[in-house]
């Protein structure tokens, strides 16, 4: 499994590196408000990371912005990890989710699944929140299929609690640095006024 920290070669991408330089070159509000989004409902995330600019590179900003979440009190962790939408549950149910969730949880199809695959996923997310008292948390990106997806789920249900906790804010940095990875990929929607 990938670390937290864990990033693939950089290749030079100029785009990322002018919204990366326009970011940075703005104030620390609108830094926040551009990149609030890339953890589930915790713009505290980014304020932390806006201290140590500046950033050669998104994945320098990706850096910053995990070392801000595992260095966080465990009581800031654990808001962190209970903002979390569960994986075709009843945030997605209702539509309340985010653009960045609906788009993720999407992709794989969770967001029509069968009546049975729905079912079985609702008593895994209830019994992993039972455990654990937090939502499933996945990286979908890291996965090509839902088989894939319900694999994870059930191997990580097994997790002693110490080790989730890990793996679940782990799943949370890989989660935001893909978003990052968008938000750089797209720089005129992203840098646009908030």
């Amino acid at each position: 499994m990938p670390s937290a920290t864990a990033k693939a070669p950089a290749a030079v991408d100029i785009p990322a590196i002018d919204w990366l330089a326009a970011l940075q070159a703005g104030t620390e509000e609108g830094f926040v408000a551009r990149l609030g989004g890339a953890v589930e409902h915790a713009p505290w995330v980014a304020r932390a990371a806006w201290g140590h600019r500046p950033f050669a590179d998104v994945d320098a900003l990706a850096d910053a912005m995990a070392r801000a979440i595992l260095a966080a009190p465990r009581e800031a962790q654990l808001r962190l990890l209970q903002g979390h939408p569960e994986l075709a549950g009843r945030e997605a149910q209702a539509g309340a989710m985010t653009a960045e969730s609906t788009g993720e949880q999407g992709r794989l199809g969770l967001l029509a699944l069968s009546r049975d695959r729905l079912q079985h996923l609702a008593r895994m997310n209830s019994a992993y929140r039972e455990r654990f008292g937090f939502p499933l948390i996945i990286a979908l990106a890291l996965h090509e299929t839902l088989d894939s997806v319900f694999a994870e789920a059930e191997r990580r249900l097994h997790q002693t609690p110490q080790d989730e906790w890990r793996t679940a804010l782990d799943q949370v940095c890989q989660v935001m640095r893909g978003r990052l990875r968008r938000l750089a990929a797209a720089p005129t929607e992203s840098t646009s006024a908030p």
